[in-house]
């Protein structure tokens, strides 16, 4: 069996307490599902592939964690996409905050074999076609959530050009750590918040 990855277990041991038991059940529950699972980190958080590919993932906030397969539509159980689509959460349980809101083991484990054999199958995600209309900035619901709680910083981002908008989402989204992202998103809402853009230092005054 592949060992564990240490930054796995270093971003499990810093989560919240209440989801730290349920970080440990739901790595344990691919491990058992899937012998061969590959651990990772891929934009800040766990990740298991397998066969090279992405299989699913989790991740944990500060009120719920949110657990998800890369290939969700395309799985039997269509509810799995359809209640990631209405919920803020980027997971397809929703807003997971205890072990309540998991589905059964059982059902746990034929999700991970359903998404393995995709992975053996070589099924893929088909990609989107590229909209050639003009480019339509997809802002992360965890940085959209932070600036709907401060409606002087909404107002001044809702003002903002779309290059404006583009650096302040690409300096976020390209933390390597949940702490750094964190830490840039409170920057970013204070610099937001006075009128100032991503790299307002550099402006000529």
């Amino acid at each position: 069996m592949p060992s564990n990855d240490k930054r796995i277990d270093a971003y499990i041991a810093k989560a919240q307490p209440f989801a730290q038991p349920l970080l440990i059940h739901f790595r344990n529950i691919v491990h058992t599902a899937c012998p061969d699972v590959q651990e990772t980190i891929k934009w800040g958080f766990p990740h298991f592939d397998y066969k090279d590919e992405m299989m699913c993932s989790m991740a944990a906030f500060k009120q719920h964690c949110a657990f998800g397969f890369w290939k969700a539509s395309l799985m039997k159980d269509k509810s799995l996409k359809a209640h990631a689509d209405s919920e803020s959460a980027m997971g397809h349980f929703g807003r997971v905050t205890s072990f309540d809101d998991l589905p059964s083991d059982k059902k746990l484990i034929a999700y991970i074999k359903e998404a393995m054999k995709m992975n053996d199958e070589g099924i893929k995600v088909e990609k989107k076609p590229v909209a050639k209309k003009k480019k339509e900035l997809v802002i992360p619901p965890y940085f959209l959530a932070v600036l709907t709680k401060n409606k002087k910083a909404l107002a001044v981002f809702t003002g903002f050009s779309y290059s404006n908008k583009k650096e302040y989402v690409e300096w976020i989204t390209d933390a390597k750590s949940e702490e750094t992202r964190q830490n840039r998103l409170e920057t970013a809402i204070t610099w937001i918040s006075e009128g100032k853009v991503r790299h307002w230092k550099y402006l000529k005054k």
